[in-house]
């Protein structure tokens, strides 16, 4: 069962990104929807407060239709909560509130015709996702989605047609266990917002975060700018894995294999251009995300 401190860190982060996902989804596209997913009983709020999102979109969201899905198991005064919520909903929201498990999130997608337009998933299980829920959330090539679950999913996300793929394992205060975030996704614009949704809400909670691939690995603090060696030594170690790469790849590098921003990936390869350890295409200026990055020597 999550802990309050759990659930107010998945609360924080679902609204943070459902913020960032809706206006982009409604610039794109005249209809999406919105699947939100829990294995138990949303205790800590979540459905309301993207709700509220939603209402706090009600310009954008006019003159088009937004289908919200809200599945939780066992919450019998959910409808009861909601239901304030929804009043202040613009008419072109429609809210289905079904009752059961995650796994019925892809009839439950199908249903709404989710098809062929922009899908953010929040979904929620205690233990690892099936195929078919992870496919469901990419529906096709038009689907996001932010998963806690209690092991890493990384292989099954890349698996369901998700091309950029982010994990972490969250260390909330007295290094209480929070399972693991992943995020996937197919654009870096989500990918860099959900990873500085991440370092925000850390900074905020007081939670450090983990690498899923290096259980032994010690959390990172957040708050604050981290020092940029240990993600050098990374950035280092890719360049001469694979050889030269453009700025973007190794910003793209930094949000999918560790837990570091993109913008740490700018501090950290300005400290091995410095320490002359890479050298760069241009003598001087902002790096350039098409600008090439080689190891010297």
């Amino acid at each position: 069962m999550p802990t309050n401190r759990t659930t107010n860190f998945l609360r924080e982060l679902l609204v943070r990104q459902l913020t960032t996902w809706l206006p982009a989804a409604l610039q794109r596209s005249r209809r999406a929807t919105v699947a939100l997913a829990w294995a138990g009983a949303d205790e800590g709020g979540g459905a309301e407060a993207a709700l509220r999102v939603i209402a706090g979109h009600a310009d954008q969201v006019r003159g088009r239709r937004v289908t919200v899905l809200v599945l939780a198991d066992g919450a019998a005064d959910l409808p009861a909560r909601l239901g304030p919520v929804e009043a202040e909903l613009p008419a072109e929201v429609t809210v289905h509130l079904l009752p059961g498990v995650p796994d019925r999130l892809p009839v439950a997608v199908k249903a709404a015709g989710a098809a062929g337009s922009p899908l953010f998933s929040f979904v929620d299980l205690p233990g690892a996702a099936t195929p078919e829920l992870l496919t469901a959330t990419s529906n096709g090539r038009a689907g996001e989605v932010l998963l806690h679950a209690g092991s890493g999913t990384r292989d099954a996300l890349i698996a369901a047609g998700f091309p950029l793929v982010a994990e972490v394992v969250p260390v909330l205060p007295d290094n209480e266990a929070a399972g693991v975030i992943a995020f996937g996704s197919r654009s870096d614009r989500s990918l860099e917002a959900v990873r500085d949704a991440l370092w925000a809400i850390g900074a905020d909670l007081d939670v450090r975060y983990r690498d899923p691939a290096d259980p032994a690995g010690a959390p990172v603090d957040v708050a604050g700018d981290p020092n940029p060696e240990a993600l050098a030594r990374e950035l280092l170690a890719e360049l001469r894995r694979g050889g030269s790469r453009p700025v973007t790849e190794l910003r793209r590098h930094t949000l999918t294999t560790t837990v570091y921003r993109a913008a740490d990936a700018n501090r950290a390869l300005t400290a091995l251009l410095e320490a002359g350890d890479v050298r760069r295409e241009r003598e001087a200026g902002r790096l350039a995300g098409d600008e090439i990055i080689t190891v010297r020597g």
